[in-house]
């Protein structure tokens, strides 16, 4: 059986977000496919075993949650861990932007 969830986690309060987390993981566990579109790319992440990434559409990047959570862009983008904040770190955002 097959489960599509769209931003199970809209709106929600942290710890709300969580406990639907938590409960994916499970219904997972017990058998179930689950495909997740979620902009919460750090609690996607966590439960996935393979993910896509999309930006306007178009996948850009693809792999398993460890490869990802890996990817330089991928923690610069989506998960807001970079060691540059200056404008040229925009800048190279707008060069990556559609990248590969």
């Amino acid at each position: 059986s097959l489960m599509i969830l769209d931003e199970p986690s809209l709106g929600l309060s942290p710890v709300l977000v969580s406990q639907i987390f938590n409960i994916i993981k499970a219904i997972n566990e017990d058998g179930t496919t689950i495909l997740l579109v979620e902009q919460n790319a750090r609690k996607a992440l966590s439960v996935a075993h393979h993910a896509f990434i999309m930006e306007t559409g178009r996948i850009v990047l693809e792999g398993t949650p460890e490869k990802l959570l890996q990817d330089a862009d991928v923690q610069e983008f989506y998960l807001g861990i970079s060691s540059e904040t200056s404008v040229k770190g925009y800048q190279r955002y707008k060069r990556k932007k559609r990248w590969r």
